[in-house]
Protein backbone atom coordinates (compact mmCIF):
# COMPACT_ATOMS: atom_id res chain seq x y z
CA UNK A 1 0.00 0.00 0.00
CA UNK A 2 1.40 3.36 -1.00
CA UNK A 3 0.39 5.99 1.56
CA UNK A 4 0.77 9.78 1.42
CA UNK A 5 0.62 11.64 4.74
CA UNK A 6 0.10 15.38 4.20
CA UNK A 7 1.37 17.27 7.24
CA UNK A 8 -0.32 20.53 6.33
CA UNK A 9 1.03 23.73 7.88
CA UNK A 10 -0.96 26.93 8.25
CA UNK A 11 -1.44 30.06 10.33
CA UNK A 12 -4.26 32.50 11.03
CA UNK A 13 -3.32 34.81 8.15
CA UNK A 14 -4.33 32.30 5.47
CA UNK A 15 -8.00 32.55 4.44
CA UNK A 16 -9.85 29.26 4.80
CA UNK A 17 -10.83 29.25 1.11
CA UNK A 18 -7.17 29.59 0.10
CA UNK A 19 -6.20 26.80 2.47
CA UNK A 20 -8.85 24.50 1.01
CA UNK A 21 -7.56 25.17 -2.50
CA UNK A 22 -3.99 24.55 -1.40
CA UNK A 23 -4.91 21.30 0.37
CA UNK A 24 -6.83 20.10 -2.69
CA UNK A 25 -3.79 20.82 -4.87
CA UNK A 26 -1.59 18.82 -2.49
CA UNK A 27 -4.01 15.89 -2.68
CA UNK A 28 -4.10 16.04 -6.47
CA UNK A 29 -0.29 15.88 -6.48
CA UNK A 30 -0.46 12.46 -4.77
CA UNK A 31 -1.74 10.62 -7.85
CA UNK A 32 -0.32 7.10 -7.84
CA UNK A 33 -0.83 6.58 -4.11
CA UNK A 34 -3.45 4.20 -2.77
CA UNK A 35 -4.35 6.20 0.35
CA UNK A 36 -3.86 9.87 1.26
CA UNK A 37 -4.38 11.40 4.71
CA UNK A 38 -4.87 15.02 5.88
CA UNK A 39 -4.83 16.31 9.50
CA UNK A 40 -7.65 17.08 11.91
CA UNK A 41 -9.61 20.34 11.50
CA UNK A 42 -7.05 21.75 9.07
CA UNK A 43 -9.62 24.07 7.44
CA UNK A 44 -11.57 25.53 10.41
CA UNK A 45 -8.53 25.45 12.72
CA UNK A 46 -7.86 22.86 15.40
CA UNK A 47 -7.64 25.44 18.22
CA UNK A 48 -9.72 28.21 16.60
CA UNK A 49 -12.68 27.57 18.90
CA UNK A 50 -14.20 31.02 18.43
CA UNK A 51 -14.48 30.52 14.68
CA UNK A 52 -15.91 27.00 14.69
CA UNK A 53 -19.57 27.95 14.60
CA UNK A 54 -19.18 30.22 11.57
CA UNK A 55 -16.93 27.70 9.81
CA UNK A 56 -19.14 24.68 10.44
CA UNK A 57 -20.73 22.88 7.50
CA UNK A 58 -22.51 19.62 6.66
CA UNK A 59 -20.71 16.54 5.35
CA UNK A 60 -21.62 17.58 1.80
CA UNK A 61 -20.53 21.21 2.24
CA UNK A 62 -17.85 23.21 0.39
CA UNK A 63 -14.84 21.56 2.06
CA UNK A 64 -16.26 18.11 1.39
CA UNK A 65 -16.97 19.02 -2.23
CA UNK A 66 -13.41 20.21 -2.77
CA UNK A 67 -11.96 17.08 -1.16
CA UNK A 68 -14.29 14.82 -3.13
CA UNK A 69 -13.10 16.41 -6.37
CA UNK A 70 -9.45 16.13 -5.32
CA UNK A 71 -9.83 12.43 -4.49
CA UNK A 72 -11.50 11.81 -7.84
CA UNK A 73 -8.93 13.83 -9.80
CA UNK A 74 -6.02 12.02 -8.13
CA UNK A 75 -7.73 8.62 -8.22
CA UNK A 76 -6.95 8.00 -4.54
CA UNK A 77 -8.82 7.05 -1.42
CA UNK A 78 -8.64 10.19 0.72
CA UNK A 79 -8.99 10.60 4.45
CA UNK A 80 -9.72 14.34 4.30
CA UNK A 81 -9.04 14.95 7.97
CA UNK A 82 -11.98 16.38 9.87
CA UNK A 83 -14.42 19.28 9.66
CA UNK A 84 -16.59 21.05 12.19
CA UNK A 85 -19.86 19.39 11.21
CA UNK A 86 -23.24 21.04 11.49
CA UNK A 87 -25.80 18.54 10.16
CA UNK A 88 -27.80 19.73 7.18
CA UNK A 89 -31.01 18.74 8.96
CA UNK A 90 -30.18 20.93 11.95
CA UNK A 91 -29.84 17.90 14.19
CA UNK A 92 -28.95 18.36 17.84
CA UNK A 93 -27.08 15.81 19.95
CA UNK A 94 -27.99 14.41 23.38
CA UNK A 95 -26.11 17.23 25.16
CA UNK A 96 -28.02 19.87 23.20
CA UNK A 97 -25.12 20.87 20.95
CA UNK A 98 -25.25 21.05 17.16
CA UNK A 99 -21.56 20.60 16.21
CA UNK A 100 -19.34 17.53 15.83
CA UNK A 101 -15.67 16.96 14.98
CA UNK A 102 -16.26 14.72 11.98
CA UNK A 103 -13.75 12.93 9.76
CA UNK A 104 -14.55 12.35 6.08
CA UNK A 105 -13.18 9.58 3.86
CA UNK A 106 -13.67 9.68 0.09
CA UNK A 107 -13.36 6.81 -2.38
CA UNK A 108 -11.27 7.20 -5.55
CA UNK A 109 -14.44 8.04 -7.49
CA UNK A 110 -15.11 10.97 -5.13
CA UNK A 111 -18.01 9.40 -3.27
CA UNK A 112 -18.19 9.74 0.51
CA UNK A 113 -17.13 6.32 1.78
CA UNK A 114 -17.08 6.83 5.56
CA UNK A 115 -17.47 9.36 8.36
CA UNK A 116 -16.32 9.30 11.97
CA UNK A 117 -17.44 11.60 14.78
CA UNK A 118 -14.63 12.03 17.32
CA UNK A 119 -15.46 10.12 20.48
CA UNK A 120 -13.06 11.71 22.98
CA UNK A 121 -13.26 15.52 23.07
CA UNK A 122 -10.20 17.46 24.18
CA UNK A 123 -10.41 20.49 26.44
CA UNK A 124 -11.25 19.40 30.01
CA UNK A 125 -14.64 21.07 29.90
CA UNK A 126 -13.59 23.83 27.48
CA UNK A 127 -13.08 23.79 23.70
CA UNK A 128 -14.49 20.60 22.25
CA UNK A 129 -16.48 19.43 25.31
CA UNK A 130 -18.08 22.86 25.62
CA UNK A 131 -18.94 23.30 21.94
CA UNK A 132 -19.25 19.84 20.43
CA UNK A 133 -21.11 16.59 20.86
CA UNK A 134 -19.17 13.35 21.30
CA UNK A 135 -19.38 10.58 18.74
CA UNK A 136 -20.37 7.12 19.94
CA UNK A 137 -19.83 4.81 16.97
CA UNK A 138 -16.73 2.95 15.78
CA UNK A 139 -15.92 3.56 12.13
CA UNK A 140 -13.93 1.07 10.05
CA UNK A 141 -13.48 1.02 6.29
CA UNK A 142 -11.65 -1.04 3.68
CA UNK A 143 -8.82 0.84 1.97
CA UNK A 144 -6.99 -0.29 -1.19
CA UNK A 145 -4.14 -2.69 -0.46
CA UNK A 146 -2.44 -4.22 -3.51
CA UNK A 147 -0.36 -6.53 -1.26
CA UNK A 148 -3.46 -8.27 0.10
CA UNK A 149 -5.15 -11.19 -1.69
CA UNK A 150 -8.46 -9.43 -1.02
CA UNK A 151 -7.08 -6.17 -2.37
CA UNK A 152 -8.03 -4.21 0.77
CA UNK A 153 -6.92 -3.60 4.35
CA UNK A 154 -9.30 -2.90 7.24
CA UNK A 155 -8.70 0.62 8.54
CA UNK A 156 -10.10 2.05 11.78
CA UNK A 157 -10.70 5.77 12.20
CA UNK A 158 -9.91 7.88 15.25
CA UNK A 159 -8.90 11.48 15.86
CA UNK A 160 -6.16 13.21 17.89
CA UNK A 161 -7.12 13.02 21.60
CA UNK A 162 -8.61 9.56 20.98
CA UNK A 163 -5.00 8.37 20.88
CA UNK A 164 -4.82 8.58 24.68
CA UNK A 165 -7.55 5.96 25.18
CA UNK A 166 -6.19 2.45 24.47
CA UNK A 167 -9.57 0.77 24.98
CA UNK A 168 -10.82 2.40 21.78
CA UNK A 169 -8.05 0.75 19.78
CA UNK A 170 -8.69 -2.62 21.42
CA UNK A 171 -12.30 -2.33 20.28
CA UNK A 172 -11.13 -1.48 16.77
CA UNK A 173 -8.71 -4.40 16.84
CA UNK A 174 -11.53 -6.74 17.85
CA UNK A 175 -13.58 -5.34 14.96
CA UNK A 176 -10.91 -6.51 12.53
CA UNK A 177 -8.60 -3.51 12.16
CA UNK A 178 -5.09 -3.94 10.81
CA UNK A 179 -4.53 -0.22 10.21
CA UNK A 180 -5.20 2.74 12.52
CA UNK A 181 -5.61 6.14 10.83
CA UNK A 182 -5.24 9.09 13.21
CA UNK A 183 -5.45 12.71 11.95
CA UNK A 184 -4.58 15.28 14.59
CA UNK A 185 -3.99 18.88 15.60
CA UNK A 186 -1.49 17.95 18.33
CA UNK A 187 0.48 20.81 19.88
CA UNK A 188 4.27 21.03 20.07
CA UNK A 189 4.12 21.25 23.87
CA UNK A 190 3.15 17.56 24.07
CA UNK A 191 4.59 16.19 20.85
CA UNK A 192 6.59 13.58 22.79
CA UNK A 193 3.28 12.09 23.96
CA UNK A 194 2.10 12.03 20.34
CA UNK A 195 5.09 9.99 19.21
CA UNK A 196 5.11 7.62 22.18
CA UNK A 197 1.39 6.90 22.10
CA UNK A 198 1.38 6.22 18.36
CA UNK A 199 4.17 3.72 18.91
CA UNK A 200 2.28 2.13 21.80
CA UNK A 201 -0.94 1.73 19.80
CA UNK A 202 1.01 0.04 16.99
CA UNK A 203 2.96 -2.31 19.26
CA UNK A 204 0.22 -3.34 21.69
CA UNK A 205 -2.31 -4.04 18.90
CA UNK A 206 0.16 -5.26 16.26
CA UNK A 207 -1.31 -2.86 13.72
CA UNK A 208 0.08 -0.28 11.32
CA UNK A 209 -0.44 3.29 12.57
CA UNK A 210 -0.76 6.23 10.18
CA UNK A 211 -0.68 9.38 12.32
CA UNK A 212 -1.07 12.69 10.47
CA UNK A 213 -0.45 15.86 12.48
CA UNK A 214 -0.57 19.57 11.71
CA UNK A 215 2.35 22.00 11.30
CA UNK A 216 2.47 25.76 11.79
CA UNK A 217 0.94 27.96 14.50
CA UNK A 218 -2.70 29.02 14.78
CA UNK A 219 -4.83 30.59 17.50
CA UNK A 220 -1.58 31.14 19.40
CA UNK A 221 -0.80 27.40 19.57
CA UNK A 222 2.32 25.94 17.97
CA UNK A 223 1.59 22.60 16.31
CA UNK A 224 3.83 19.59 16.83
CA UNK A 225 4.18 18.05 13.39
CA UNK A 226 6.07 14.74 13.50
CA UNK A 227 3.50 12.81 11.50
CA UNK A 228 4.52 9.18 11.31
CA UNK A 229 3.85 5.73 9.95
CA UNK A 230 4.62 3.04 12.53
CA UNK A 231 4.74 -0.69 11.85
CA UNK A 232 3.39 -3.39 14.22
CA UNK A 233 6.97 -4.18 15.22
CA UNK A 234 7.37 -0.66 16.55
CA UNK A 235 9.69 0.28 13.70
CA UNK A 236 9.07 3.69 12.15
CA UNK A 237 8.56 3.48 8.39
CA UNK A 238 8.69 7.28 8.10
CA UNK A 239 8.46 10.37 10.31
CA UNK A 240 8.14 14.04 9.41
CA UNK A 241 9.81 17.00 11.06
CA UNK A 242 7.96 19.99 12.48
CA UNK A 243 7.27 21.93 9.23
CA UNK A 244 4.83 21.26 6.40
CA UNK A 245 5.82 18.03 4.70
CA UNK A 246 4.39 15.17 2.69
CA UNK A 247 5.46 11.64 3.58
CA UNK A 248 5.25 9.02 0.84
CA UNK A 249 5.49 5.54 2.32
CA UNK A 250 5.18 2.06 0.85
CA UNK A 251 3.82 -0.37 3.45
CA UNK A 252 3.44 -4.09 2.79
CA UNK A 253 0.41 -4.78 4.96
CA UNK A 254 1.34 -8.45 5.12
CA UNK A 255 3.64 -7.33 7.95
CA UNK A 256 0.60 -7.36 10.24
CA UNK A 257 -0.31 -11.01 9.73
CA UNK A 258 3.32 -12.10 9.60
CA UNK A 259 4.19 -10.40 12.87
CA UNK A 260 1.05 -11.60 14.63
CA UNK A 261 2.06 -15.14 13.65
CA UNK A 262 5.74 -14.89 14.58
CA UNK A 263 5.11 -13.00 17.84
CA UNK A 264 1.57 -14.05 18.83
CA UNK A 265 1.12 -11.78 21.85
CA UNK A 266 -2.55 -11.13 21.08
CA UNK A 267 -3.36 -14.78 21.67
CA UNK A 268 -2.36 -14.35 25.32
CA UNK A 269 -5.00 -11.74 26.15
CA UNK A 270 -6.99 -12.80 29.24
CA UNK A 271 -9.27 -9.84 29.88
CA UNK A 272 -11.94 -9.27 30.97
CA UNK A 273 -11.20 -10.79 34.36
CA UNK A 274 -13.97 -12.02 36.57
CA UNK A 275 -14.30 -11.37 40.28
CA UNK A 276 -11.51 -13.86 40.95
CA UNK A 277 -9.14 -11.36 39.32
CA UNK A 278 -9.67 -8.75 42.06
CA UNK A 279 -7.65 -8.87 45.28
CA UNK A 280 -9.04 -6.86 48.17
CA UNK A 281 -6.82 -5.89 51.06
Amino acid sequence: MRIAVIQLGYDDREPVADRVTRAADLVCAQEGHDFVVLPELWAPGGFSYRRWDERAEPVDGPIASAMSAAARDAGVMLHAGSIVERPADGGIGPEGKHLWNTSLVFAPDGSLAATYRKIHRFGFGQGEPLLMEAGDVLSLIDVPDPSSPAGVARAALSTCYDLRFPELYRAQLDAGATLFVIPAAWPAARVRHWSLLAHARAIENQCVVVACNTAGTHAGVEMGGHSQVVLPTGDVASMAGSDEQVLSVDVDMRVVGDYRTSFPVLRDRRLPLGRSGVVRG
